[in-house]
């Protein structure tokens, strides 16, 4: 049974011409993004002042701590709650899709996820999805709600980068919502694909699949 809402099928060559005009599009876009990288390189800092203190596997860390010697630092705010049984479905995505820290410490930077559940949990469920990345509890600090990844609605997921400067620490850049996405390469590799991400507000041909807004789950959920 053939599928409806099949692209058109068309020879090899009037392929590539297609092909090439999308290819300016995807070259526009990428000057763009360089640009707003470029931007965000030049951004303005502000300095952290307040003492904060991490809950880690080798015991209590200061925010210094955490840059493990390096000048930069990207912290990925987990959404994992105190009374939470497990992370995030999102954030796990995103959690899965990060690269190997040996790479980041190669450019001078470190990483670490941070959620205000306890360390026992954050362990636990770090065990059970297969993680390596570094994962501290700021249970019991003002931690998530000065960066808001806490608030007065519940958890949110931020990203958030610093820099120091021996031991003077600045904020750089964050970012939230669908800024996050970014990070999350499961997203832009579904992005190449014909059927895209198959959510409801994406643009696609008449008769392609389309599914719930919020369909991912944490790995081991999703069955056969």
């Amino acid at each position: 049974m053939t599928q409806s809402g099949m692209p058109k099928i068309v020879g090899l060559s009037e392929w590539q011409a297609e092909i090439d005009e999308i290819r300016k599009k995807e070259k526009e876009l990428t000057r763009a993004h360089d640009a707003v990288n470029a931007m965000r390189r030049r951004l303005p800092m502000v300095k952290i002042d307040k003492n904060y203190e991490f809950d880690c596997e080798s015991g209590i860390q200061s925010l210094l701590d955490l840059f493990e010697g390096c000048p930069q630092l990207i912290v990925y705010h987990f959404m994992f709650a105190p009374d939470a049984d497990a992370g995030c479905p999102g954030c796990s995505w995103v959690t899965d899709a990060m690269s190997h820290p040996a790479h980041l410490h190669a450019r001078d930077t470190s990483i670490v996820l941070v959620s205000r559940a306890p360390l026992e949990k954050l362990l636990a469920f770090k065990k059970r999805m297969g993680w390596d990345l570094p994962w501290v509890s700021s249970f019991g600090s003002d931690f998530n709600y000065d960066f808001n990844a806490t608030n007065h609605e519940g958890e949110n997921h931020v990203a958030s980068v610093f820099l120091r400067d021996g031991d003077n620490i600045y904020r750089t850049y964050y970012t939230d919502q669908r800024g996050v996405e970014y990070l999350g390469s499961h997203w832009t590799w579904l992005d190449l694909t014909p059927y895209g991400r198959q959510e409801p507000w994406e643009e696609a041909p008449d008769g392609w699949p389309k599914g719930e807004m919020y369909w991912d789950k944490r790995h081991d959920e999703y069955g056969a």
